[in-house]
């Protein structure tokens, strides 16, 4: 079964929206946690605008499941990583103005900066996992700087999706096949949804772990955390 991680951003959003601690985000990922989610991923960016570095502190001794914390690594961000250990770091190429992540890493020309990065979480026992586009030259670059694994950048896919241009799916079926030739996981994320999350997941192989907020946040609006967490699941089996 494909892993459901719970990107908890959009609670951190809405918090801050107001001030003060509610919604708080730690009941929030307690609670993701005991209605199935088998994950809990937080992206802080330098800014703080929506999950704030004392979050990703307070998180810590509460996510039993597996700890996912994306971002860009500048310094900051490495600190806060090898500070808490998580179970992973997804490291994401995103810009500090960027809304949100909208491309993956480009493994050839930051071959070099990707592995020395690597190295230092590796050698701090974190998993490690590049955002990627579902680029076969990328795959192959990626397994050259010594990650554990990929997370494929699916926003085009799910773009295509809702146009009914079902081989958009290809490539990223492509790219799954050859990671898991080359030893490395698969990760998948970014605007996956209860529409298309089956049909990814029956298409991609060897998908270990899908990471969703903002469809999941929203969905949950209409239908309920509890229920939308394990609607996801369903799909996922």
């Amino acid at each position: 079964m494909t892993k459901l991680s719970v990107n908890i951003n959009k609670i951190a959003t809405l918090r801050n929206a107001r001030g003060g601690d509610v919604p708080n985000v730690v009941q929030f990922a307690k609670d993701a946690q005991e209605f199935g989610a088998q994950g809990i991923t937080i992206h802080p960016r330098p800014d703080e605008r929506h999950i704030r570095y004392q979050d990703a502190y307070d998180l810590k001794s509460e996510v039993y499941t597996e700890y996912n914390i994306e971002g860009n690594p500048i310094s900051k961000f490495v600190e806060l990583v090898t500070s808490i250990k998580p179970t992973q770091v997804t490291l994401v190429p995103d810009a500090t103005d960027a809304i949100t992540s909208n491309a993956g890493w480009d493994c050839i020309k930051h071959h070099s900066f990707l592995s020395e990065i690597i190295k230092e979480f590796k050698n701090n026992g974190i998993r490690t996992s590049i955002f990627l586009d579902p680029d076969v030259r990328q795959v192959e670059a990626a397994k050259a700087t010594g990650t554990d694994r990929i997370e494929l950048y699916t926003e085009n896919f799910a773009q295509q999706y809702r146009l009914e241009n079902f081989d958009a799916v290809k490539p990223y079926a492509d790219c799954a096949i050859l990671a898991d030739d080359l030893a490395m996981g698969i990760n998948a994320g970014h605007d996956l949804s209860l529409d298309n999350i089956k049909f990814f997941k029956q298409n991609v192989p060897n998908l270990l772990e899908v990471s969703i907020g903002h469809a999941l946040i929203s969905e949950s609006l209409y239908l309920g955390i509890e229920n939308v967490i394990n609607m996801y699941l369903a799909r996922l089996k």
